[in-house]
């Protein structure tokens, strides 16, 4: 997929680059019956306390009902590739010979009238979903089960691809994920074949804040231009230093450079070299 420049017209169209849809998109309606509403909470939990900042407004969106599990072993065929509102890859139509309709993330070289498997005698195709048992080593790999039957939680946006690596004798297999961590996944867990479909989109360049607001994003404001009461960068003649050893949050706490995971927990055991370890 490529991308459109727009001749320089206006200040937000100098940058401005958006993705060339005609080429993979073949439906504009999404699918009724796969389709639910999805209610805003602009970032706020049970309470109504803000617990994710800058969220709010955006235009109105439904949910795409994604088959994550994968569990049909019926051959489907691919009728319709469409945008998905709520995630940056593309969604794929798939209708089996029974005409029950599903989604699934459309990984790169998909196209209508593909068939697509999914079980352990599935052939090595993109969009295939088989148990990584029975997928061979070094092939490319999206969506990924972490627990046999629970549906794909690793390698889902748009560009992704993880490497299955190995696999050892005590049912496991050792994973490159995309951000260079090398993971141990039970090999009883399902994947899709390929790599995830619009890899072009971090190359869109947005433009424009409307864009952004579009989205459901609020501006964002610097801590530097606050008051001291309102946040540490705060205050100060003119544009004065931090003052402080490391760039904080508005409530105090380390905000670049910080490492937030957990070594003691669970998963932790299954993580065989962690993200740019040396």
């Amino acid at each position: 997929m490529a991308t459109l420049k727009y001749k320089p017209t206006t200040p937000a169209r100098r940058h401005m680059s958006v993705p060339v849809y005609k080429d993979v998109i073949t439906k504009d309606v999404p699918e009724k019956s796969l389709v639910v509403t999805k209610k805003k909470h602009a970032g706020r939990n049970s309470y109504g306390r803000i617990t994710v900042r800058h969220r709010g407004g955006g235009n109105k969106v439904k949910y795409r009902i994604i088959d994550f599990k994968r569990l049909s072993t019926v051959p489907a065929n691919v009728i319709a590739i469409e945008y998905d509102p709520n995630r940056t890859a593309y969604i794929a139509l798939l209708q089996n010979e029974s005409g029950e309709k599903s989604y699934i993330i459309a990984p790169e070289g998909l196209k209508v009238g593909d068939k697509v498997y999914s079980g352990a005698d599935a052939d090595i195709k993109p969009g295939n979903a088989l148990p990584i048992a029975n997928i061979p080593v070094g092939t490319f790999i999206n969506n990924i089960e972490l627990y046999p039957g629970k549906g794909s939680q690793l390698v889902r946006s748009a560009g992704a691809a993880a490497q299955l690596l190995s696999k050892e004798s005590n049912g496991m297999a050792q994973v490159r994920l995309p951000s260079g961590e090398v993971r141990f996944v039970r090999v009883d867990c399902k994947a899709v074949i390929g790599q995830v479909g619009n890899i072009d989109h971090d190359t869109v360049k947005v433009g424009k804040a409307g864009k952004t607001r579009h989205k459901g994003i609020r501006p964002t404001v610097r801590g530097s231009v606050m008051n001291p009461c309102d946040h540490p960068h705060g205050g100060g003649e003119g544009k004065s230093p931090i003052g402080h050893p490391s760039p904080m949050t508005p409530w105090g706490k380390p905000a670049l450079g910080l490492k937030t995971r957990n070594k003691k927990a669970r998963t932790d055991k299954f993580i065989v070299k962690r993200r740019n370890a040396k």
